[in-house]
């Protein structure tokens, strides 16, 4: 019992002052009863006034201490406390405790004043809420309070005027614990293992707190063995069909059937688990031959279809390899239960489900679950109640979106390389412009510094650094397919004689360089230039791979040529590669090959393995982009022995033998560039068409200029007719291409320059115009002039 020190009620003490005040004016009236005289009867009041206040002082004096205040008697409230079954407290006006039964102590593990209960913080408020109207109504009761998972009412009523009393009904179930624990570890328990009955209580978190004596011999081996505090789900294993069994007896050991009783409500609450030892109950089978639950276990193993058998209990009783794969199950460690599949989100979901037809539904149903391997993607899951299959209740169908999941990624992979494309090539093609501007200032301001003068270097470092910056941008291109190429019909010995001496000396001294050429090597129409860097990037990663793994044993690259017919492509099986004939390139090394985690990876813009400032990982989807955009494949492999290989197929063009000789003859550039005759320049970018205008005087023509379509058609008004117009593609209000179609309507045969930093093979696709030639950005003043004079007819 708890009491917190008596609350004094103080004593009245105004009574002896109150007898001398009357005793005083007694004797007064008499006096002036008797002598008539008012001065002499005030004397004797005020005489009993001083005698009474005399004699309350004097008896305040000799009053002892102990007795200033009477105490209020609480040893019946005490007794009533004592006697409740229920938990009972006492708090008084001023919100103390004043006493507490035993009860009250073991239910909050102290003595804590209420409402301050250590409970949820919402219980709390209302509790105070309680307690206000208790005061204001004499009487109030709270339900659903849950203490260590048992439900507890509070009732709490007014006494007097002085206190509150507070009584937690239902506290009896917190002792119902203690004593299933007391009967476990009794007699009780022996008992049970007689019969073949292992009682195990576990605490919220999984550990044990009482088993009886036959659990402590399976489990631990000894009868005697000391089990609480152990985690209980170490003690099981299970296998692949669902089975529960001992770990300590393996898997040769008898299965159990694991049975969780209803005890407490409430997830705070203990949990009391039964297990027995499984026995086979035959079922009998359609004509007398193996029950049907058997036969069900056999049909559904052979089915491809993702299924399991789940028993009564929500537990798993059979699973086939098809939901094994599905479902990514671990077979060291099945899961027990279908809820363990999933993310905890989904537990209660999936778990009242299969309750629900496990009771009695026998329709089907369909729900979306995460599994907990892979909670980013939903997957179904179909419901379906059964009857007449042994334990087997609710049959659970997963469909396998593992193939479908990897389509999706590659198409979101895809999507998002061509927005990265697209945006590539936006941006390079804004910096061409950038670029041709500084490159042509700087070709202005060298034609007015000789060699020696103090500002020569300096303009052409900023070139060179400009035209750095241009290469930057012609990766960005090639990577988004955007990239102006000159295609030539070629053969891919001679692409590799040309580039070999420039490989030699990238290799190094350390790594070697060997060359192999096939026969009836088809020819391929592709750009020499950007082939042979495709050559020299893959010689380099190359190298580099072979370099880090042995910085000093170096290694060898193997560069080869070889003719792919049609009939070879087609015993290749390949889904991306059409059937027909290729010339096939092939660079490998004997490195250590390219692990297989990033295998998928390596055509992915700026992703590199080198170390930060040794790569702008844009090397490989560089080369992919100029093999894709020449109408090729490239695939990338690890060869058995060692080291990786990329493969590069080319179909072969079939053109005739005057046709090629023809295309590979290279048009002799002109050796005057100086001219005369009208320009039109349209150009949307000021700077671009500043440069263009003062290149083009300077080589002796006359130059007029428009920001763009629509006032080039009216400046053609008001001008005679030009000799050539230079225009650019992609312009705002009016485009290049719709400026010259109108122009042409016009001017017939008017020679047109189209400059831009645009792919040339994509503009011509949507410029239907004939004697139409084309300038890649950036371009210098040299190149504008090589252009022009080109393009102009000869007079």
């Amino acid at each position: 019992m708890a009491t917190l020190p008596p609350i004094a009620t103080p004593r009245r003490s105004f009574v002896p002052l109150a007898a001398a005040l009357l005793a005083g004016l007694a004797a007064a009236a008499l006096a002036l009863y008797a002598l008539h005289d008012p001065a002499i009867a005030v004397g004797f009041a005020g005489a009993g006034l001083i005698a009474g206040a005399v004699l309350l002082g004097v008896r305040r004096l000799l009053r002892a201490p102990d007795a200033a205040e009477a105490h209020i008697d609480w040893s019946v409230a005490h007794a009533l406390a004592t006697a409740a079954e229920d938990a009972v407290a006492v708090t008084d006006r001023a919100g103390r405790l004043i006493c507490a039964n035993a009860r009250y102590e073991a239910m909050f593990a102290g003595w804590p004043t209420p409402p301050n209960l250590p409970i949820a913080e919402p219980l709390v408020s209302a509790l105070g809420t309680v307690a206000r109207t208790a005061w204001r109504d004499g009487e109030a009761r709270l339900d659903d309070i849950h203490v260590h998972g048992a439900p507890v009412s509070a009732r709490v009523c007014r006494a007097g005027d002085e206190s509150l009393v507070w009584r937690f009904i239902g506290v009896q179930a917190l002792d119902l614990a203690a004593q299933v624990e007391g009967l476990i570890d009794s007699g009780t328990g022996d008992r049970l293992a007689a019969a073949g009955i292992m009682v195990v209580m576990v605490t919220p978190e999984g550990r044990v707190r009482s088993a009886n004596r036959v659990f402590r011999a399976r489990a631990m081996g000894s009868a005697e063995a000391a089990v609480e505090g152990r985690d209980f789900a170490r003690f099981l294993i299970s296998d692949s069909a669902g089975l529960v069994r001992f770990e300590r007896e393996g898997l040769g050991g008898n299965p159990l059937r694991v049975l969780q009783i209803p005890f407490l409500d409430g997830e705070d609450a203990p949990m009391l688990v039964a297990l027995l030892d499984e026995e086979a109950v035959l079922l009998p089978g359609p004509a007398g031959g193996p029950n049907a639950s058997a036969h069900v276990r056999s049909l559904i193993a052979m089915l491809p279809l993702a299924m399991a058998l789940v028993d009564r209990d929500g537990r798993f009783v059979h699973m086939n390899e098809a939901f094994i794969r599905a479902a990514r199950i671990n077979t060291a460690a099945p899961p027990l239960y279908p809820g363990d599949l999933v993310v905890r989100e989904d537990k209660a979901v999936l778990a009242d489900a299969v309750r629900r037809f496990a009771g009695g539904a026998s329709q089907s149903a369909e729900t979306t679950v995460r599994l907990s391997d892979l909670p980013e993607e939903p997957v179904s899951i179909a419901i379906t109640g059964t009857r007449g299959l042994g334990d087997a209740a609710v049959l659970l169908s997963l469909k396998d979106s593992g193939e479908e999941t990897k389509l999706k990624r590659q198409i979101a992979q895809a999507t998002k390389m061509q927005a990265v494309g697209q945006l590539a090539g936006g941006v390079a093609h804004d910096f061409n412009n950038i670029l041709t501007a500084i490159i042509g200032h700087c070709d202005l301001m060298l034609m007015r510094h000789s060699p020696g003068d103090s500002d020569y270097d300096d303009i052409q470092q900023i070139r060179a650094n400009s035209n750095r910056a241009a290469s930057l941008t012609r990766q960005l291109l090639a990577f988004s397919r955007q990239q102006t190429l000159r295609p030539q019909v070629l053969q891919l010995p001679d692409v590799i004689s040309e580039v070999s001496n420039l490989l030699k000396r990238l290799l190094g001294e350390t790594v070697r360089l060997e060359v192999k050429h096939g026969r009836n090597l088809g020819p391929v129409r592709a750009d020499p230039g950007q082939l042979e860097q495709v050559v020299v990037n893959l010689a380099v990663n190359a190298r580099d791979a072979m370099l880090s793994a042995n910085p000093h044993g170096g290694g060898t690259v193997t560069i080869e040529t070889q003719s792919v017919p049609a009939s070879a492509v087609r015993r290749m099986d390949e889904d991306v590669l059409p059937v027909g004939d290729y010339t096939s390139l092939r660079i490998a090394d004997t490195g250590t090959g390219i692990p297989p985690d990033i295998l998928g990876k390596i055509w992915e813009p700026f992703f590199t393995t080198k170390e930060v400032g040794k790569g702008t990982g844009l090397g490989l989807s560089t080369v992919y982009g100029i093999i894709k955009q020449s109408g090729g494949f490239i695939f990338a492999d690890n060869l058995p022995g060692g080291g990786a290989e990329f493969t590069i197929y080319l179909p072969v063009h079939a053109a005739a033998e005057a046709t090629v000789a023809k295309t590979t003859v290279t048009k002799a550039k002109p050796a005057d560039l100086w001219g005369s005759g009208t320009v039109l320049v349209v150009e949307d970018e000021d700077m671009v068409r500043a440069i263009a205008e003062r290149a083009l005087t300077r080589q002796g023509y006359t130059v007029v200029t428009a920001e763009n379509g629509e006032a080039a058609l009216e400046l053609l008004d008001t001008i005679e007719r030009p000799d050539l117009l230079v225009s650019d593609v992609v312009m705002p209000i009016m485009d290049g291409p719709t400026m010259a179609r109108k122009v042409r309507a016009r001017y017939p045969d008017l020679p047109i320059l189209f400059m831009s930093g645009y792919a040339e093979e994509q503009l011509r696709k949507s410029i239907d115009l004939d004697n139409v030639a084309f300038l890649p950005k950036p371009f210098s003043v040299q190149q504008l002039a090589e252009a022009t004079r080109e393009a102009l007819p000869t007079k």
